[in-house]
């Protein structure tokens, strides 16, 4: 199942690509994308992404200890180091590695795993449909330096990413895993904040069983997941509010119970309880990393939503804000653990004073559906990136806000994502349980971020090798051990996200394998120019009034799907053109660099081919915007082609007559263009028409078993249960053709 070998085969057979292919992957300069703000609404920024980021992270004592502790305290000084490793973690985790390293690695303010292998396949042909031409050179992102040892080590590194097919395969696994495992996060998230704030109310109704409170958060998590279709376009401004008042609380709350009961859990920042810890408690303090880790659920949030804010926002909210709040809030739970150890499993309600708890049981619940919104927003927007990769049907991706490019909805997703966090709260009943499912998702996209991070620090940002050596080995072995703990409580929930992530990976591959295939498979039976003229001048082929758009992966040549549409329905409209929607590896396009149009044959034959460039976060318009955006895109391009196809003589005023035969000229260009413009509304009132090849697609014979069942049965269950072109690109359906073909891979 060789795809780069036949890829590289195909390429050759291809003839020269016209300037098209090219020129599809020219952008300009447009790096900060409105991120670069100053103090004032920088801070505005900060107060916004309390809302959007922390929502994960700042629910997690509502569970931290009693996940740690799930057999209760053996010794007084073990809290000191637990606590000390919670301290510890969050300041060598989020705040080192991820707020003031890794945010620097976005991909032109836009963040995630995703960004990260879109960043680096920008300066590496590692993409299993190559995304890069020698005119990327002249594209604003690329930069060319002065040789020197970074400079080396980075080419050396490119060359060998370019050369290695297992490299290519590794990074886009690792993708693809660390995509697999947030969408594992965003089916927990839900189930373990909402289970663990509504447990609070046995507090009050000591005769609820835990079975009852179980069907109250379902009641809820039903809720929350019919209500995402509504979308969260205010989220900033009417979330932030209410998550800042849950930060007050909860350091309220760790403030007072600090010099309530013993205050003496300051020694905490000492790292040497954490080394009395381990020596004290052996494997079962290596154990207990796998609670520990939970107080950083969350952290990747903050990288994968940067696109919403700034890093100056994210890093001030952090340190000044989120750090304090649940800093205190630990060493306040610590605090009355040392004086009422018994009460480990419900720590964080029990050390609620009584006149606070209602305010901070309701408080709780909100901050616990809030975390759970921000991080399936953020599942839907890094899949719905995943898509412009072609590892995933091309499902409906609806935009929820028009203020943050992120925030989307998938119907499909959703539903499932739903489901299946439902059947998790059923099934696990407490969140110790889901704790052992949840912490896996979280260690193993660090590590990936990880992984990606070194690529990058040795490719693009050229790193002194220390420095790069250094960040792997502190940050690899720290998220190793959380791993390997975590790992330990495999049969004990921990297969869960594996499961879920192998058969999640597994449609991915499938559907990225056949994806690249076929479109091999077009590369190489595009259309030649000349059998084009010939089917156009077949006497049965009638041109038809209005404009036709046959939509087509290829960005160059006629698709084949174009001879077996003339075959069946012997007929071409007035105006044609070979639709191509391309994702590029960037988050953004800007509008005015959205189309590029290239003449088909003959002027007469009024045919056109055009590229419609999306980054992996745009939106692709509505029906009548997209349409209208079109057909503006292509009568300046017969305008420019007029205005420029004319030579431009400099003769010094010594030939006239020149001068005015080119005068002449172009004032009968210029006659054409207005004509053929007029031509083109003329045939765009009489209606536009959408064609699109419904192709099947079939294992070739001689075929092994397994590509087979991958092709034939696998992929097109995907195709027929989950593919929706025409609805991910709002395509009417009274306006759309379908035209049958097919084809063996």
């Amino acid at each position: 199942m060789s795809v780069q070998a036949e890829g590289a085969a195909g390429a050759e057979r291809i003839a020269p690509r016209d300037s098209l292919y090219g020129d599809a992957e020219k952008v300009s300069d447009d790096k900060h994308h409105g991120f670069a703000a100053g103090w004032w609404q920088t801070l505005q920024l900060a107060f916004q992404s309390i809302g959007v980021v922390y929502g994960d992270v700042g629910t997690s004592p509502l569970y931290v200890y009693s996940s740690t502790f799930p057999g209760g305290i053996r010794h007084p000084d073990d809290l000191l180091g637990v606590l000390s490793l919670i301290l510890y973690t969050l300041v060598l985790l989020p705040m080192l590695k991820y707020v003031f390293i890794v945010l620097y690695a976005n991909d032109n303010g836009d963040g995630g795993t995703f960004a990260l292998y879109s960043l680096i396949s920008r300066y590496a042909k590692i993409r299993m449909i190559p995304n890069q031409q020698a005119e990327d050179a002249s594209v604003s992102n690329y930069s060319m330096e002065e040789p020197n040892s970074q400079m080396r080590r980075a080419q050396w590194v490119k060359h060998r990413l370019e050369s290695s097919k297992a490299a290519k395969i590794a990074l886009f696994t690792i993708t693809i895993l660390g995509t697999s495992m947030v969408m594992g996060d965003g089916t927990l998230t839900p189930a373990i904040s909402v289970l663990s704030a509504v447990s609070g109310i046995r507090e009050k109704a000591p005769n609820l069983t835990q079975s009852e409170v179980v069907w109250i958060s379902v009641a809820i998590l039903f809720l929350l997941f019919s209500v995402q279709r509504f979308g969260t376009d205010k989220v900033g401004y009417s979330f932030a509010p209410i998550i800042s008042v849950w930060f007050i609380f909860i350091a309220g709350i760790g403030a007072y119970n600090l010099a309530a009961h013993d205050v003496t859990v300051l020694r905490a920042f000492n790292p040497k309880y954490i080394v009395d810890y381990f020596g004290r408690n052996g494997k079962e303090a290596w154990v207990s990393l796998g609670g520990v880790v939970l107080c950083i659920t969350g952290t990747e949030a903050m990288f994968a939503d940067l696109g919403h804010f700034n890093i100056r926002a994210i890093q001030l909210s952090f340190t000044f804000i989120l750090f304090p709040s649940v800093a205190l809030c630990y060493m306040g739970q610590a605090s009355y653990l040392r004086k009422f150890p018994q009460d480990v499993g419900d720590t964080f309600y029990k050390s609620i004073p009584a006149a606070m708890f209602w305010p901070t049981f309701i408080v709780a619940i909100m901050a616990a559906i809030i975390a759970s919104q921000a991080m399936l927003s953020g599942a839907f927007a890094i899949l719905s990136k995943a898509l412009s990769l072609g590892c995933f049907p091309r499902v409906k991706v609806v935009h929820t806000s028009k203020k943050y490019s992120g925030q989307v909805y998938i119907p499909e997703v959703n539903f499932l994502i739903g489901a299946a966090s439902i059947i998790v709260t059923l099934a696990f009943q407490t969140t110790t349980n889901i704790g052992n499912a949840y912490g896996i998702c979280v260690v193993t996209v660090f590590s990936i971020t990880t992984h990606l991070m070194t690529v990058v620090m040795l490719l693009i940002w050229k790193k002194n090798i220390a420095f790069v050596v250094g960040f792997y080995i502190i940050f690899g072995l720290a998220e190793f051990l959380y791993l390997s703990s975590i790992l330990s409580k495999f049969v004990e929930g921990g297969y869960l996200p594996f499961c879920f992530s192998l058969v999640l990976m597994a449609l991915m591959a499938t559907w990225h394998y056949v994806y690249v295939k076929r479109y091999w498979y077009e590369l190489d039976r595009v259309v030649p120019a000349a059998e084009l003229t010939a089917l156009l001048a077949r006497r049965n082929v009638q041109r038809v009034p209005g404009v036709g758009l046959l939509y087509s992966e290829l960005v160059q040549g006629i698709p084949p799907v174009f001879p077996c549409l003339v075959d069946k329905i012997p007929s071409v409209h007035a105006v044609f053109v070979f639709m191509s929607i391309k994702n590029l590896p960037i988050p953004r396009v800007a509008l005015p660099e959205r189309f590029i149009f290239r003449r088909v044959g003959p002027a007469e034959h009024r045919m056109f081919r055009c590229v419609a460039r999306y980054g992996y976060t745009d939106q692709i318009e509505g029906t009548k915007e997209f349409s209208a955006f079109l057909i503006e895109g292509l009568k300046l391009f017969v305008h420019d082609e007029a205005a420029f196809s004319c030579p431009h003589t400099d003769n010094g005023g010594d030939n006239n007559n020149n001068n005015d035969d080119n005068d002449a000229r172009r004032l009968e260009q210029a006659v054409v263009a207005e004509e053929e413009k007029r031509f083109i509304d003329a045939e765009v009132e009489r209606g536009v028409v959408y064609l699109m090849g419904e192709a099947e697609v079939a294992a070739a014979p001689g075929s092994s078993g397994l590509k087979r069942i991958v092709v034939n049965y696998v992929y097109t269950f995907l195709r027929k249960n989950l593919s929706e072109s025409h609805k991910a690109l709002s395509i009417p359906k009274d306006q759309l053709l379908k035209v049958g073909i097919t084809y063996e891979i």
